[in-house]
């Protein structure tokens, strides 16, 4: 069986960590994912949103990593919006079980910030959300 793939959005300047946890589940025996990681740490301009469309229309669904400062990330709004327009499903997963964590300013009022655990994981990455 194929498995989903995932585009990972996360704060690069605050939650690369995050990434790097996903990543470790991504290649658990049982993991239903893999990751399409083209994190880029560079300006956002209007070619770089070209490319991360471009990027994001090849996936199954995007996981939007929320820390504290997801609110605050360009890049991650800019990947939600993009999401969004090409009607890409996405989902918010809680990066900090202590809380603190907020939704990127393109999230809908709707979307629902997941709590991050691998029963969870695997079934909003199976479309339950």
């Amino acid at each position: 069986m194929a498995k989903t793939k995932v585009f990972v959005s996360f704060d690069y300047d605050h939650d690369e960590r995050l990434k790097i946890y996903l990543i470790g589940q991504s290649r658990n025996e049982d993991s239903p994912f893999s990751l399409a990681d083209w994190s880029i740490k560079e300006h956002i301009d209007d070619n770089w949103k070209a490319h991360a469309r471009r990027r994001i229309r090849s996936v199954d669904v995007l996981c939007v990593l929320c820390g504290r400062h997801t609110d605050t990330a360009t890049g991650v709004s800019a990947e939600v919006r993009i999401a969004q327009e090409e009607g890409v499903p996405y989902f918010l997963l809680a990066g900090y079980s202590e809380g603190g964590n907020v939704k990127p300013r393109a999230a809908r009022d709707s979307d629902r910030l997941y709590r991050w655990t691998w029963p969870n994981l695997k079934n909003l990455i199976g479309g339950s959300r």
